[in-house]
């Protein structure tokens, strides 16, 4: 079965998508955030959902349930940046660091540009366009597109996002996305049958400020493991940063079930070249794999500019870049 329509999640309002075994939800109304990706017939749930009592916690705090778009992603120092001769001051919303957060989108309204079905997938677009008359753009003042389009099919959950440059001068293009997964995705499962495996490089040396310091800093046994075979994804309570090093050429997560040999697999695409891996105090059966284009506080790392993988879009020049979550075995 093949269907997408809209309807209601825990009272907010709701696109669903429906293909085969899998459905899916995105929430227009609250950063255009895809909050639920399931399988039905085995009763997995790969996306940590908000439950019925924790729905208002997650509209004052959606970082650490589905997929929140983070534009632009992770920390900035004192919430201000300079960029092809101009300064950028955004809203200091971590008051306890000095630094602005995770953008402007992943809280607010989307528009719904088209949804439905046919024989091979069902899928929703939504978008941003930012004009002057938006409230980020006294902060980040470019007129730009920003779309999301979420499609179900036999190959899973397919994720496409594009950025358009609408304005007449150059814009940076920053962009990740908070994934947060549950582990274990099956309720029969424990979190000790869970072994993740993550494309990670280098680690990213951060400081009291959660900045980097300019440094890198060698892998520890765990973390060559998280790159090889693979560790528990509650090794250490993580909240680390490394560079993206694709193997095989895909840049992938691989959360496998040891129990079930099953095994989730997030293939999110070689342009995105940085992880942050968070997984709260390790305890809570869930943790974010975040991709994102450039490293923290990239405009102002103390890095050379060719490492922090800032993208500059061009006046109509287009970004784009396509994920893949999928479940085998």
């Amino acid at each position: 079965m093949s269907k997408a329509y809209e309807g209601t999640y825990h009272g907010e309002r709701a696109i669903w998508l429906q293909f085969g075994p899998y459905e899916a939800a995105v929430l227009p109304n609250i950063g255009g955030n895809l909050i639920a990706f399931r399988d039905k017939e085995r009763g997995f749930a790969f996306i940590r959902e908000p439950q019925g009592e924790e729905i208002e916690a997650f509209k004052k705090r959606p970082m650490v349930h589905g997929i929140p778009v983070l534009f632009p992603p992770n920390r900035y120092e004192d919430g201000a940046f300079s960029w092809n001769g101009a300064t950028y001051r955004l809203p200091v919303n971590e008051p306890n660091r000095g630094n602005h957060l995770h953008g402007f989108y992943f809280d607010i309204p989307w528009e719904v540009d088209d949804f439905g079905a046919d024989e091979t997938s069902s899928y929703v677009v939504v978008a941003q366009r930012v004009t002057e008359s938006h409230p980020s753009y006294t902060h980040f003042p470019h007129s730009f597109t920003l779309k999301l389009r979420y499609s179900l099919s036999a190959s899973g959950l397919q994720q496409e996002v594009g950025v358009r440059n609408d304005g007449s001068e150059p814009m940076p293009c920053t962009i990740g996305f908070h994934t947060s997964l549950n582990a274990p995705f099956s309720p029969e499962s424990a979190p000790a049958d869970c072994v993740l495996r993550m494309t990670i490089g280098q680690r990213i040396e951060m400081n009291e400020r959660m900045l980097p310091t300019g440094r890198y800093a060698a892998l520890d046994a765990d973390e060559q493991r998280l790159k090889e075979e693979g560790t528990s994804p509650f090794f250490a309570k993580l909240d680390n940063h490394y560079t993206a090093e694709p193997q095989g050429g895909r840049n992938v997560m691989e959360l496998t079930d040891t129990r079930l040999n099953a095994k989730l697999v997030y293939d999110v695409g070689n342009s995105y070249k940085f992880w942050m891996i968070y997984n709260a105090d390790a305890e809570s059966g869930f943790f974010c794999p975040e991709p994102q284009t450039n490293m923290v506080n990239a405009p102002a790392a103390p890095f050379p500019a060719e490492e922090t993988g800032l993208v500059s879009l061009a006046p109509g020049e287009v970004w784009q870049e396509t994920s893949r979550m999928y479940c085998e075995g």
